[in-house]
């Protein structure tokens, strides 16, 4: 997801560094680097560094869009309409002020024709909210500068993707729409009678089918309450508190680094969903560290990639997509955390098995004791910075809603940051968590937006039972088929929108052909949205792995590689789910749970030292096969493949430790 993006270091600054094993502080990437960087893969970053007036004007317009939200949330949310409305206006307001027309002669100070544009865009943005009771009342029979509006609000609603989100998710958009319109030409099935020019500005734009549909409503409603909630937290010193814990939980072990950016990257993935911020926040200093340690720079990026990417899909607070799969599967949304709680856990663990086995192929050490925090301390220190988590979670699970859940967090991140002065907000500091929440909130807004109106094409034609008939009759009615092929859409779609737009697009296409096959509905739309999260680690378009190779300075296109293999569960627990919901936790009892998980991670592990090649010594080709097939069984819930899986395994294991033996009277004899 699209969380809380500005989670670089201060201005000036280099990144807060580790140590060595020796005490010494280890050189890591500078902010003008990591600024650069984050130009170059993230389009969120493009914006101008505004200064004088024209930066505090900005910046009370981003604390007032989180004042509102917070106000609302607190005392009631305005009709669906209006409130997505409003949102929408802010957000018109910081894009079209913050992002320039063109990223190639970007200008850091407004001139007076971006203000006067700015104004017309919040003006279009807020059109339903002021006009709200006569549109309401008109019933479809809209007045001419109705449409008017409508037509430049859809117009402003691309322009500001293209400015903040990227070209493709508005190409897409505009494709959508232009089937809309000429479906009478389009051949076969896809074909449809059209609509014209006022059918189609009314339905995206004065509808909750449109612009202002789901997606917007989610964002306005839930997604952006957790962004500032991330912005909070990031305040108080948090990612110090997870980063000294993964320290003193695995600093120590083979290639302890890389375990380290492992557990961090998860840890942070609780409270932000964006993998190249994660990967770029986390990165800047774990990145430098491994490569110190003696991994490749290709390995030593891929892994904070990988791992970075599994942010949004951690529980609690998982990728902006999450929150609208609860709200397109009806399914609260402490139910789509507890679901995917597992297979998150699945794709860690597999993450950390390989860097494990890489570790010990190259004979990497860890950090010296002495010189990695207590975890007692840590807790003791820093501990009461978990309350807030913990209390969402409790909310969630006592049934109250997603935006009471944040408003609690929230709440609850002022009041623990209080408890010690390294963790105290002043006054100023919630002002600029205020600002930076709604800043980073800017990207997941639009992003819905335009999502909007693909949903709205979708059920304005009909094309989404279309495409699924379609899509389920090219596979031959085969589930895997079925699967491989929306995998492969997912990851291509993927590479040119956000999480949030392409699952909106697979989940109105291709989950509903899954469905179709008899898969439950929460693992279909799991499927989709795990497959479009992978994209950012998938050449030749791997945001993340392109974040992480610039900090190790390492060739991107085989970063992306190695992370794809390193992510090698995100490939493989998607499936699991879909053949054994169980794992989604559907129609299962404790001990099958139990049974599937540890046949599941047995098979991760087989996966896992196939795709490094090594367990206890090197492997030859066939070790690696064996290893493969044993693990792939394994994952197939039925007793038989698990007896075989079981069986691979065992032979794999056992020739290693016949080599190993070999390998050790060999050196003893010479």
């Amino acid at each position: 997801m699209e969380m809380n993006k500005d989670r670089q270091p201060k201005d000036g600054q280099p990144s807060a560094g580790l140590t060595g094993s020796t005490g010494e502080v280890i050189p890591e990437v500078s902010q003008e680097e990591l600024e650069a960087l984050l130009k170059k893969v993230d389009k969120e970053s493009t914006f101008r560094k505004l200064v004088g007036f024209d930066h505090w004007l900005v910046f009370w317009i981003a604390v007032a869009f989180s004042c509102f939200h917070v106000y609302t949330a607190m005392f009631g949310m305005l009709p669906a309409q209006m409130q997505r409305s409003v949102h929408l206006s802010f957000a018109f307001a910081l894009v079209f002020l913050l992002y320039p027309l063109t990223t190639k002669k970007t200008l850091n100070n407004l001139k007076w024709y971006n203000y006067l544009f700015a104004a017309f865009a919040v003006y279009v943005g807020s059109y339903m909210t002021i006009h709200y009771t006569r549109i309401m009342e008109a019933g479809g029979d809209y007045a001419q500068m109705d449409y008017i509006v409508g037509a430049v609000g859809v117009l402003l609603t691309l322009e500001a993707a293209r400015r903040v989100v990227g070209l493709p998710i508005v190409i897409i958009a505009s494709t959508f729409l232009a089937y809309s319109y000429f479906g009478p030409y389009f051949p076969g099935f896809l074909a449809h009678r059209g609509y014209s020019i006022q059918r189609i500005v009314s339905h995206m734009y004065f509808t909750t089918e449109g612009i202002l549909g789901i997606p917007l409503g989610v964002s306005a409603s839930f997604i952006f309450l957790f962004i500032l909630f991330g912005a909070f937290l990031e305040k108080t010193g948090i990612g110090k508190l997870f980063i000294d814990i993964a320290d003193a939980i695995a600093g120590w072990a083979a290639g302890g680094p890389a375990k380290v950016a492992v557990i961090t990257s998860a840890l942070e993935g609780t409270i932000s969903g964006s993998s190249v911020a994660n990967t770029v926040g986390s990165g800047s200093f774990t990145i430098p560290m491994m490569k110190k340690l003696g991994y490749r720079p290709e390995f030593a990026a891929a892994v904070e990639a990988a791992a970075s990417t599994g942010g949004q899909i951690m529980p609690p607070i998982m990728g902006a997509a999450a929150f609208l799969i609860a709200e397109f599967t009806n399914t609260p949304y402490i139910e789509i955390a507890k679901a995917a709680a597992i297979p998150a856990c699945l794709y860690f663990f597999g993450i950390f098995i390989e860097v494990h086995f890489e570790a010990k192929r190259c004979g990497l050490k860890g950090m010296s004791r002495d010189q990695l925090p207590k975890i007692a301390e840590v807790l003791l220190k820093r501990g009461h910075l978990f309350v807030p988590l913990v209390a969402i979670i409790y909310v969630l699970v006592e049934g109250y809603t997603p935006s009471f859940a944040a408003l609690v967090g929230l709440g609850l991140s002022i009041v623990a940051g209080m408890i010690t002065k390294a963790t105290r907000m002043s006054p100023w500091d919630i002002i600029t968590a205020l600002q930076a929440g709604a800043r980073g909130a800017v990207g997941v807004a639009m992003a819905c937006a335009t999502a909007g109106i693909i949903v709205g094409v979708v059920t304005l034609t009909g094309i989404g039972l279309k495409m699924a008939n379609g899509l389920v009759e090219i596979a031959g009615g085969n589930l895997f088929f079925t699967l491989v092929f929306t995998m492969i859409t997912s990851i291509i779609l993927g590479m040119g929108v956000p999480t949030t737009a392409n699952y909106v697009i697979t989940s109105t296409i291709a989950a509903p052909a899954i469905m179709m096959l008899g898969v439950p509905i929460l693992a279909a739309h799991l499927f989709v949205f795990y497959f479009g999260i992978v994209a950012d680690i998938t050449p030749p378009v791997a945001l993340a792995a392109y974040a992480g190779s610039g900090i190790a300075k390492s060739n991107p296109f085989w970063t992306g590689v190695t992370a794809t293999k390193l992510a090698i569960g995100a490939f493989i627990v998607p499936y699991i789910f879909v053949f054994n919901p169980a794992m989604v936790l559907i129609g299962t009892t404790p001990l099958l749970l139990t049974m599937n998980l540890v046949t599941a991670c047995l098979g991760m592990l087989g996966v896992g030292i196939a795709m490094i090649g090594f367990c206890l010594a090197d492997m030859r080709w066939w070790e690696r096969i064996c290893f493969a097939a044993g693990g792939l069984m394994l994952i197939d819930p039925s007793l038989t493949t698990d007896l075989v899986g079981i069986l691979l395994l065992s032979l794999g294991f056992l020739n290693q430790w016949r080599i190993l033996r070999l390998t050790k009277r060999t050196v003893q004899s010479g």
